[in-house]
């Protein structure tokens, strides 16, 4: 039986993509309207891949950050652009997440889950000031205690490591079998929370495809299935 609900943040609770569509377009205005979807999720994926290496110590934010983006651009056969225009790209990119709001439908599923006192948290994985910026903008405070909100950098672990979702239990006080993680990236988020024995629900808006069965407890392919399943579970 679920009694807990822990959130992903970014592509869950609001539309990542609109933020980099509108970023694209001001710093690499050749990219296709057709390809920007693709795009985005070899941003994600370049994104995934290679924090892991700034917690490590290996490469600096920075870099990772403008390598994203030129290595995203190179696997779709766009022109090489310099270290330099990723940075611009970047800046231009924040100030764009300084305009995101939280989904109307995720609004209604956390006034939901808040009336029915169900005990509420966030898993995030990222920079901590960048997340916490997002965090404060998205005014997720209003639902979910900023204790129970966790940011993979301030800890030394990230999603998908089991650790991450260890320390949400003792922090959060939630019992595993009894949580329901609920995140858009299947590696990250099902697998990871999967790993730790948690309830996982994958929000694949995207309609990723991956290889083999999923492993998911529930999968959801759009924003306004989420306020429905979440009758479904705690009706």
């Amino acid at each position: 039986m679920i009694k807990s609900v822990v959130f992903d943040v970014d592509d869950t609770m609001y539309d990542q993509q609109q933020p980099f569509r509108n970023a694209v377009k001001k710093v690499v205005p050749l990219v296709s309207d057709e390809d920007m979807s693709s795009l985005y999720l070899r941003f994600r994926h370049h994104s995934d891949e290679n924090f892991p290496k700034v917690m490590a110590g290996n490469w600096t934010l920075e870099y990772m950050r403008a390598h994203r983006i030129s290595q995203s651009l190179k696997d779709l056969d766009y022109p090489h652009i310099t270290e330099a225009d990723g940075l611009y790209f970047q800046q231009v990119y924040e100030e764009e997440l300084n305009n995101i709001c939280l989904h109307e439908e995720v609004k209604k599923t956390l006034d939901f889950l808040a009336e029915l006192e169900i005990p509420l948290g966030i898993i995030t994985n990222g920079p901590t000031d960048h997340q916490t910026k997002k965090l404060e903008q998205l005014q997720l405070a209003k639902w979910i205690p900023t204790q129970h909100m966790i940011v993979s950098q301030a800890t030394g672990y990230q999603k998908p490591e089991k650790e991450i979702f260890q320390l949400a239990e003792e922090r959060f006080n939630l019992s595993p079998q009894e949580t329901l993680y609920v995140g858009d990236n299947y590696d990250n988020d099902v697998l990871g929370a999967k790993g730790a024995g948690w309830k996982t629900l994958w929000f694949n808006h995207r309609e990723r495809k991956i290889e083999g069965t999923s492993t998911c407890d529930i999968e959801i392919t759009s924003f306004d299935q989420l306020l429905e399943t979440m009758k479904v579970i705690f009706g």
